[in-house]
């Protein structure tokens, strides 16, 4: 019996130990090559290409240089507006639209509910021409508001999704007992729902301005000036300047100040994150 035990206990050490090694390569994988490019940043054009895996002497060149360029600093104003801008609007529709399919049976409502899901499957490209034409007949291309509006189209049926059945896991007895008070349905929505709500709230806020964030294809097609693009653009103009010598140490500074402000967010609120997408989860 207590050879048994001692086995028992072995193999749960061993399996322990494999799955920490598989979850520090893991780890090392995601995050060495930003790692690689904060010690890119942080070397002079002398010593870039380097194969030290910290530099011997730190350099902040890179940095100033980035900083100090107009057409990066307005492409990144330009893309906290937009992002910004489009979670504010992907939350407040999806939480007016959650409510009533989450609480209320009517016909069609689970077809909304599939077409929501299905399009998240749907590629960029495949919404691409109708687009055009929508922003042309608006008349707002190379404007915020068009890049708002089509980034919209990827975060707002994910974002209805998790926020629907969130609300659908949601204990009717509290609807019940705010009627009883005599509370209406906005007063449900904003001083019932919206505290419990707190963690699908940041979850699908965060993850709606990733997306707009990161965004290539309709900021590459819907914008046209400097005055308009955003970041994922002007990296992507400014890596292609020289063909004969890229300027890798202030791409990879510019790289590293793109990339900054979402992972201070998401460890902000990496547990709001994991709860959020729990209870989103859940079939409702």
């Amino acid at each position: 019996m207590i050879r048994s035990n001692n086995v028992w206990k072995c193999k749960k050490i061993v399996r322990n130990l494999l799955f920490f090694i598989l979850c520090v390569l893991v780890a090392t994988c995601c995050l060495f090559p930003f790692y690689w490019a904060v010690v890119s940043s942080l070397r002079d054009s002398a010593s870039l290409f380097s194969t030290e895996f910290f530099p011997s002497k730190i350099s902040w060149e890179n940095y100033k240089c980035v900083l100090n360029d107009s057409t990066f600093v307005c492409s990144f104003f330009n893309s906290t507006v937009v992002a910004t801008s489009t979670s504010l609007l992907t939350l407040a529709i999806c939480l007016l639209a959650a409510y009533p399919l989450a609480r209320h049976r009517f016909p069609g409502r689970k077809r909304v509910l599939i077409v929501a899901l299905s399009a998240t499957t749907l590629p960029h490209v495949a919404v691409l021409s109708g687009l055009f034409e929508l922003i042309r007949v608006l008349d707002i291309y190379n404007e915020k508001s068009a890049l708002i509006i089509s980034y919209m189209i990827i975060t707002v049926p994910f974002t209805l999704w998790i926020m629907t059945n969130f609300v659908h896991n949601i204990p009717k007895e509290l609807e019940e007992a705010a009627i009883m008070d005599g509370a209406g349905k906005y007063t449900i929505l904003t001083k019932v729902f919206m505290p419990i709500l707190h963690p699908a709230i940041v979850t699908t806020g965060l993850l709606a301005f990733i997306a707009a964030w990161n965004e290539f294809l309709f900021a590459l097609t819907f914008t046209l000036t400097n005055q308009a693009r955003t970041v994922p653009v002007s990296l992507a103009l400014f890596s292609g300047a020289s063909q004969h010598e890229l300027p890798w140490g202030l791409i990879m500074a510019a790289s590293v100040l793109v990339t900054l402000p979402l992972v201070l967010l998401v460890v902000i609120f990496q547990r709001r994150i994991i709860s959020g997408l729990a209870a989103g989860s859940i079939k409702g």
